[in-house]
């Protein structure tokens, strides 16, 4: 299935789009795409319906982040080879962990502030992966089964708050607008393997970023059980796992993002996203 929230912020409904691309409606069923209905035995019975008894959605509402009230957005840094040795720094051996503000996050087409003050604002296409079933000490072969499913999360980085600022990455990370997610999730039925996904990011046409979530250093079981060893997990919860070569901090000289500019990014199996750069408010 490919869970949706749409309408206005703060507003958004649930809903699903079809086999044939067409938005319905999931009001009637549900609330609200949030924790509860990301538990397995939820998503079965959504699954059980037929999309065509649903109402369909006219026009071409906003899309929201695909899951609402999420309680944690948690980052693993570094995990890709290859952005890695872009980014000139060891392969880790545990992975780099860090945390983006729920406040951050916005709909996958909406705009994405330059913070005041910035001059390294930058992008990062990442799978996300949204869990759907509580998760505290899980072993590598049991970390599917908490696995709700998968979307892509642009982790909007601002490089100077992140790296100039006293060595706390999350002022770099959290800011403003700095987390769109969607424009659906995907769940795990429909991604058999997360981890043989092409993936790409563009600026006005020009294509920054171009991997494979085959580069990941960490997998998904891998990434879902060693988080649960420090934090439990809740359905709802997001992770974003990483970022592949491309990103502007890595070019020479670095290239980052202005107002006026339109971001594009793409996963194989996760749909789109674009969003307009626009001064902060």
């Amino acid at each position: 299935m490919k869970l949706v929230r749409y309408g206005e912020v703060g507003r958004e409904k649930p809903g699903l789009v079809d086999g044939a691309g067409v938005l319905r409606d999931l009001s009637d069923y549900i609330a609200d795409i949030t924790g509860e209905a990301l538990l397995p035995e939820s998503l079965a019975r959504l699954a059980a319906l037929d999309p065509a008894e649903l109402p369909a959605v006219e026009g071409s509402p906003r899309l929201g982040a695909p899951v609402g009230g999420i309680g944690k957005f948690v980052c693993v840094g570094l995990n890709y080879s290859d952005h890695a040795e872009e980014a000139g720094m060891p392969i880790p051996t545990e992975p780099v962990l860090f945390m983006k503000p729920t406040s951050c996050i916005v709909g996958p087409n909406d705009d994405v502030e330059i913070p005041r003050g910035s001059e390294k604002t930058d992008w990062e296409v990442e799978l996300g992966i949204i869990i759907g079933k509580p998760a505290k000490y899980v072993a590598v072969e049991d970390a599917y089964a908490h696995v709700a499913g998968y979307c892509i999360v642009n982790d909007v980085s601002e490089r100077a708050f992140q790296l100039e600022r006293g060595g706390q990455w999350d002022k770099g990370k959290g800011c403003d607008t700095f987390g769109p997610i969607g424009p659906w999730l995907v769940t795990t039925d429909e991604i058999p393997d997360p981890h043989v996904l092409d993936m790409w990011l563009e600026v006005d046409g020009r294509r920054f970023q171009s991997g494979s979530t085959r580069t990941m250093i960490f997998s998904v079981p891998f990434i879902v059980s060693y988080i649960s060893q420090f934090m439990s997990l809740q359905p709802g919860d997001i992770i974003t796992t990483g970022t592949p070569p491309g990103v502007g901090l890595g070019h020479k000289p670095p290239v980052y993002l202005k107002a006026g500019q339109t971001m594009h990014l793409f996963i194989a199996g996760l749909g789109e996203q674009r969003q307009r750069a626009v001064p902060a408010r």
